[in-house]
């Protein structure tokens, strides 16, 4: 791994100063290399990696002048270096440094990012416990279905997490690869085990085959898999801006002390956080759609991709770093109203238990097609009515000749409805630890 720093957090992994340590770190190790090939002077590499250093405001003035980045850095360490800086970027072009780096920026940031996952999954775990048995409404297509629970919606979050700690470690594993191949890759001026030796002090594998490049397809597995988990992320946004509805409001966003609303109205708290992550997540989609688009190249390489990821790759990964970090906060300060559940739950008079009356009627002998009428003639009239279900239900002749009182009264039960939820709990794998704090 690399020696000359210790591990950044995401914001300093961007920074000028992380990559050209970086930079200088693929240079030193390249003659480390071609030191133990015999290509030059053990003591020369003593030296270099002694004396070797660079001034970032330097490189920037030189870039000015020279229009190339690679070109500045390495006239600015050479003038650190002296004699010796001869030895330095030897059969190498600037891609082997630029791709590598970027490879190691990548590979740090992804490490990060698992590391978001794991704390806001160490938060879903904890809440989807707190409220596993808490019933909600279940709702499809916006309207009320059957009850399920609050735990239930969170361990559902839990579990897609997990998914996106999968695919991080995936696209983690991808995008951990270097290259030190030279022009069009073809080591013309460089033996592979340059490449093998370098790539190893950075934690990288080698790139099988390169053309003086990475292939795009890696950058863009990254980035694709960034918006996934970004989608992921407003997802759950999404849910709780739909449930921190006033006609709803079964959670809401924490309101801190001295929190203002809205600059007119000073009775307004609004879920602006997950209305940001929501905005956030069509940036990373956004960014994703141009890693696609870098995968085709000119030939062995061009550099339109360039200047893209130079925004793209940095900025998705920041995002994806403040996003993680704070919907895992907004669900651990999450306020949940379970009274307002229960409030809203009743609101169709126990339409909710509709299916369990259909499947009742079936098992009782009754064809689907006559007890779905029956049932759904009895909804009809409680949605225009907003009488209760169970008494619309005892009206029916057709209905009550076939269930008695006491088997009518059993189907609009809430234990019968959500006695699976410790089974679903236990398949997501969350029945087994005890609670504790994130």
């Amino acid at each position: 791994m690399i020696s000359r720093y210790t591990r950044p957090r995401m914001g300093e992994i961007w920074t000028d100063e992380n990559k050209f340590r970086i930079w200088l770190e693929i240079e030193i190790l390249a003659c480390e290399a071609h030191a133990k090939l015999g290509v030059i002077p053990k003591e020369a590499v003593k030296r270099i990696r002694k004396n070797a250093r660079f001034d970032a405001k330097k490189i920037e003035a030189i870039e000015r002048e020279v229009k190339h980045d690679v070109i500045a850095f390495l006239t600015d360490v050479s003038s650190h270096v002296g004699q010796d800086s001869r030895y330095i970027h030897l059969g190498m072009t600037s891609s082997d440094v630029l791709d590598t780096a970027l490879a190691v920026q990548m590979k740090q940031s992804a490490e990060l990012l698992l590391k978001d996952l794991e704390r806001l999954r160490t938060v879903l775990a904890r809440r989807a416990r707190e409220f596993k048995h808490t019933v909600i409404v279940g709702r499809t297509h916006g309207v009320h279905a059957e009850p399920t629970t609050f735990g239930l919606k969170l361990a559902l979050w839990y579990d897609e997490t997990g998914r996106n700690v999968r695919r991080m470690q995936h696209a983690l594993e991808t995008i951990s690869v270097g290259q030190i191949s030279g022009a069009v890759g073809t080591y013309e001026h460089l033996d592979p085990s340059v490449e093998r030796y370098v790539c190893e002090k950075l934690g990288l594998k080698t790139a099988p085959i390169s053309t003086q490049i990475l292939q795009r397809d890696l950058h863009a597995e990254f980035l694709t898999t960034i918006a996934i988990i970004g989608g992921s992320v407003e997802k759950f946004a999404t849910e709780i801006r739909h449930l921190q509805k006033t006609e709803v409001l079964e959670v809401e966003e924490h309101f801190s002390k001295g929190q203002k609303g809205s600059s007119a109205m000073p009775h307004k708290r609004n879920p602006i956080t997950c209305e940001r992550l929501t905005g956030l997540s069509r940036v990373l989609r956004g960014n994703a759609l141009a890693g696609l688009e870098n995968i085709a190249l000119w030939h062995e390489r061009d550099i339109s991709h360039s200047s893209a990821e130079r925004m793209i790759i940095p900025d998705s990964c920041i995002l994806l770093d403040y996003m993680t970090a704070t919907i895992a906060e907004v669900i651990d300060t999450l306020n949940v109203y379970p009274e307002n559940m229960k409030k809203n739950l009743e609101l169709t008079g126990g339409l909710i238990f509709s299916q369990s009356v259909l499947l009742a009627l079936t098992k009782k002998g009754m064809s689907r097609e006559t007890a779905y009428a029956a049932v759904q003639r009895g909804a009809m009239e409680v949605w225009n009515s907003q009488k209760s279900f169970k008494d619309v239900l005892k009206a029916d002749r057709a209905i009550s000749s076939v269930l008695k009182d006491g088997e009518l009264e059993a189907l609009f039960d809430l234990k019968k409805s959500l006695r699976q939820v410790d089974h679903i709990f236990k398949q997501v794998g969350l029945s087994d630890h005890k609670m504790k704090k994130a």
